[in-house]
């Protein structure tokens, strides 16, 4: 048999017993937790769902069980809030005659059975044990939270709100050792997440309408192992972060049901909501229905997936955040392949629309995404390159835009001895200047004066000078000196001078880490007339790249403002 999963308002626990095994430890929620309990449930108003005769309701969160026998149930995971939820009921209980009292549910305890009489008076101070002490604490801050109260706050308001508006899921497991199920919860090992909830809505026997039992079980293994196909499918990191920037571990499947959810609900489990509302006490055909929608977005993002062309212009839009997948999903449902393509041209053309290729800059804030579309339309460019871009390393190493010749601004705090240390090969002996600098910098180094900011400051504006010398552009923060470095890279040479970082370039590229194509197109003098002068980058590298980027990006926006008017 499968698990079952159904919502359950407070009222209808009252007709349960409920069992605490001994695996469990005692109750432990704190004055804080409660008044967060209390505090929710009072804020929360009912609202109608349009469309439906179906009202709004506060979610409790999960309570696992497993039956005993009849009404009794063994608590698994949720003894916390149906304790509390209890002392709620019976401190609102007080308040009428005990003919008129809510006959709440019963908790029982395996190895502490006077527990179960202590809950029927806790208002009364006892310190026996450690679960009467937080027993009482929990009931005293219930007490105060409504003693706190204006004459004007109506309890029976609340204590509709509760019995009525606020549900619980309630998730029964048909497992056989209930300790097992404990444990995997508790280490984290499972979890009811949405998508896990989800999953025993789809599988409960009520949804296929069948006397025929091996029929409803190959259909729900059918389910089970089409589900198991696209989470697998999702778990591939180059597939996921084409799609997504969420670091999500497990249960990516969860993906598909938040972009079906017809809702701007955001709670934790609102997509479950959604998703219960579809389905519970639903006809097969709603079932079969909702499931075939989950395959139909599964297929279309594989379909993007396996697109080199849908793949790197979706895999922009989407890591830019220019518009979101929903609404992609949407758009290429009811288009043409063609069209959709011309459609994902002009939303990124639209995008740029203000901007002006030359005059971007390094504080400018689209000047990351469009190095990143440089990059993406380069390798699209070349009809011979199979490449696609990774957008996972994209994503979980953090690339941004970094100045390719070095800049004065950000003198160097910490190791200055290294940094020293690693520009001195690569100083130009040749020029007049050179000689000069190199004995200031043994000095320092030999002497250990490289802490004092009146000698390494002037020293450090020398060397930069000295590699920026063929620069004749003085706006060194422009998009032609800007490229693609990933975020540890950037620390590792943070203002190092041209040379290093292309050595550092290097080093990457041979030992087989990413590096964006026209990163290492740049640092590797791809542009350069020959030869090439390898340590320096020079106005006329500069220009050239340029004119590479003008080439590259001038489809998809204005190249500057006096070309504009």
């Amino acid at each position: 048999m499968v698990n079952t999963i159904t919502l359950k308002t407070v009222n209808e626990l009252l007709q349960f017993s409920f069992y605490i095994p001994s695996y469990q430890r005692g109750y432990r929620w704190t004055k804080q937790e409660v008044t967060d309990l209390l505090n929710d449930i009072d804020e929360f108003s009912p609202k109608e769902v349009s469309g439906t005769d179906e009202k709004t309701w506060y979610c409790l969160q999960p309570i696992v069980v497993k039956s005993k026998y009849r009404n009794i149930y063994e608590v698994i995971d949720g003894q916390q809030r149906l304790t509390t939820i209890y002392l709620i009921l019976h401190y609102l209980n007080q308040d009428y005659v005990e003919n008129r009292r809510d006959k709440l549910y019963s908790i029982e305890y395996e190895t502490r059975e006077e527990s179960k009489e202590y809950l029927q008076n806790p208002e009364v101070e006892n310190n026996d044990n450690i679960d009467f002490f937080h027993i009482h604490n929990a009931y005293m801050a219930i007490d105060n939270w409504f003693s706190l109260k204006d004459f004007n706050f109506d309890k029976n308001m609340f204590r509709s709100k509760l019995k009525f508006s606020s549900k619980v899921i309630w998730y029964e497991t048909m497992e056989k050792d209930a300790i097992s199920v404990f444990t995997r919860l508790n280490v984290g090992k499972i979890s009811l997440t949405n998508s896990e909830l989800i999953k025993a809505l789809f599988l409960n026997n009520s949804n296929f309408h069948s006397d025929n039992i091996d029929r409803l079980r190959l259909r729900q293994i059918e389910i089970a192992n089409e589900w198991d196909n696209i989470e697998n499918s999702l778990q591939n990191n180059k597939f996921w972060y084409f799609l997504s920037d969420k670091n999500v571990v497990d249960n990516r499947i969860e993906y598909i049901f938040d972009l079906m959810k017809e809702s701007d609900n955001v709670d934790r489990y609102a997509t479950f909501r959604y998703f219960n509302l579809e389905l519970n006490n639903k006809s097969e055909y709603d079932m079969k229905k909702n499931w075939e929608a989950v395959q139909f977005h599964y297929q279309r993002f594989n379909e993007w997936f396996n697109d080199r062309h849908l793949y790197h212009k979706i895999g922009f839009i989407l890591n830019t955040q220019i518009i979101d997948v929903k609404k992609l999903y949407n758009k290429s449902s009811i288009m043409q392949k063609k069209a959709f393509l011309s459609y994902l041209d002009d939303v990124i053309k639209e995008f740029y629309r203000k901007d002006y290729l030359l005059d971007l800059d390094y504080e400018d804030k689209h000047t990351n995404s469009v190095l990143l579309l440089y990059n993406i339309l380069t390798m699209l460019q070349n009809s011979h390159d199979g490449s696609y871009f990774p957008f996972d390393t994209f994503k979980l190493l953090r690339w941004n835009k970094e100045h390719i010749a070095s800049i004065k601004d950000n003198i160097p705090k910490n190791n200055r001895n290294d940094w020293l240390s690693d520009v001195r090969c690569y100083i130009d002996i040749v020029k007049p200047e050179a000689s000069s600098i190199i004995l200031e910098l043994d000095s320092c180094l030999k002497y250990l004066t490289y802490d004092n900011d009146d000698v390494f400051i002037p020293l450090f504006n020398k060397i930069t000078d000295h590699f920026n010398q063929y620069m004749v552009n003085d706006d060194i923060n422009n998009i032609s000196n800007l490229a693609l470095l990933d975020e540890s890279t950037n620390k590792s040479y943070k203002n190092a001078v041209f040379p290093l970082k292309r050595k550092r370039i290097i080093d990457l590229d041979k030992n087989g880490e990413f590096v964006p194509l026209c990163t290492k197109n740049t640092f590797l003098k791809y542009f350069s007339e020959y030869p090439p002068r390898l340590s320096f980058w020079s106005q006329e590298d500069r220009e050239m790249y340029e004119k590479d980027l003008i080439r590259v990006l001038s489809e998809y926006m204005e190249v500057d403002r006096c070309d504009a008017e």
